[in-house]
């Protein structure tokens, strides 16, 4: 893989510390800020929406800018956004860091997957976004248990700031190994919205939004879940973040490996076996065991869909004439998933369904994502047989 992709692997593991992190560190920064787990729970939803709704507007906003200038501003506002989480006199505050952090995600990784994609040759080009995806698996590996146990010993402040420094070496990253990355020319956004109007697209972003969401919905209150239910001491969490990061990565080298192969029948699996983890880890969260084995094997098998995803949104878009918009859309649509999820999850535990609730409400995502996708597959085929005909 070319050196260049190392620089947008640095800036995806910052990305993925700061998006993760939150789930280890909720019940310190709910206790300082003397709010419920659900209310701090808003640190993730607002995130996520962020991501949402900022992503095709920095990405029409700076189309007119050279691709790797732009990579160079929104990690400048990343480190921005973190400073100020990290300094947040209320949680109101911390919150607005957050989102102003977000604004990063979308439009770097949508950026990012094109840049990636064009730098290999066509046939490996599924495994350099998985090895930019590779930062956000890392992130979860090292960055989040790194940053958990940084704020359960430290400060949850200092977590940030970490993280924001994390944000430093990759601007000076990126002006380093990535080469000069000409604006798009003549890029015409009405054209870009037409990918859209595709049914296919339209189902594969569908799978973006329920998939991924759905172990997120357990992840994002996995604290107080391990704590209160399983019995883990406060300290082992940065240890089950390890757990967690460590099925990511596994997910992710498979779905970079096999997606050329069976893309489809790979996202049937995966998207089936993660609906009954959950199902199971609903059942058998006081286990400690259990638990743990379910919170490796619900982010292996639902970050497997992450960049495989990506690429067959990329590639019915490209069909349209119109990647880039749809590229960061999708990134988006990851982190509407995410903020799903993470609204989801609040609502049930603050329904009275209990902390072990996120589990099964992550399972009816899972499964919602799961008739998409075997729609997409049947759509996908009919098309073919007209198009034969």
């Amino acid at each position: 893989m070319p050196l260049a992709l190392w620089a947008l692997a640095i800036g995806a593991f910052g990305i993925g510390t700061t998006e993760f992190i939150i789930a280890g560190l909720l019940p310190v920064i709910a206790k300082e800020f003397s709010v419920t787990i659900p209310v701090a729970g808003n640190l993730a939803t607002a995130y996520a929406m962020g991501v949402f709704v900022c992503a095709p507007a920095l990405i029409i906003l700076g189309s007119r800018v050279p691709r790797k200038a732009m990579l160079v501003s929104l990690m400048l506002l990343f480190v921005a956004g973190n400073l100020v989480t990290a300094f947040a006199p209320s949680l109101s505050v911390a919150i607005v860091g957050r989102i102003i952090t977000s604004m990063t995600h979308g439009a770097f990784f949508g950026i990012g997957s094109i840049i990636a994609a064009d730098m290999v040759d066509p046939t490996k080009r599924v495994r350099a976004i998985a090895f930019m995806f590779m930062g956000l698996t890392v992130a979860n590996l090292i960055g989040v248990p790194a940053g958990t146990w940084i704020g359960q010993h430290l400060s949850w402040r200092d977590a940030f700031m970490a993280i924001a420094a994390i944000g430093v070496i990759t601007v000076i990253s990126i002006g380093w190994l990535i080469p000069h990355q000409p604006r798009s020319q003549h890029q015409n956004f009405a054209q870009e919205f037409n990918a859209f109007r595709n049914v296919n697209v339209l189902l594969a972003m569908g799978i973006t939004i329920f998939g991924p969401g759905a172990f997120f919905t357990s992840i994002t209150y996995i604290a107080p879940m391990m704590t209160e239910l399983a019995g883990y001491h406060e300290s082992s969490l940065a240890g089950l973040m390890l757990l967690f990061g460590l099925g990511l990565f596994v997910g992710n080298q498979l779905g970079g490996r096999y997606a050329d192969r069976a893309l489809m029948p790979m996202l049937y699996v995966t998207l089936a076996a993660q609906a009954i983890v959950l199902v199971i880890f609903n059942f058998t969260a006081d286990s400690q065991i259990v638990s743990a084995i379910c919170i490796f094997l619900m982010a292996a098998f639902g970050f497997a869909t992450v960049s495989p995803i990506q690429k067959l949104v990329m590639d019915k878009a490209r069909a349209a004439g119109a990647p880039t918009l749809a590229s960061a859309v999708n990134i988006g649509l990851f982190n509407l998933g995410n903020a799903l999820g993470a609204w989801l999850g609040g609502a049930v535990i603050a329904a009275g369904f209990g902390l072990q609730s996120p589990n099964w409400a992550g399972a009816v995502l899972s499964t919602i994502a799961l008739i998409l996708a075997v729609l997409s597959g049947l759509t996908d085929k009919t098309g073919h047989m007209v198009e034969q005909h």
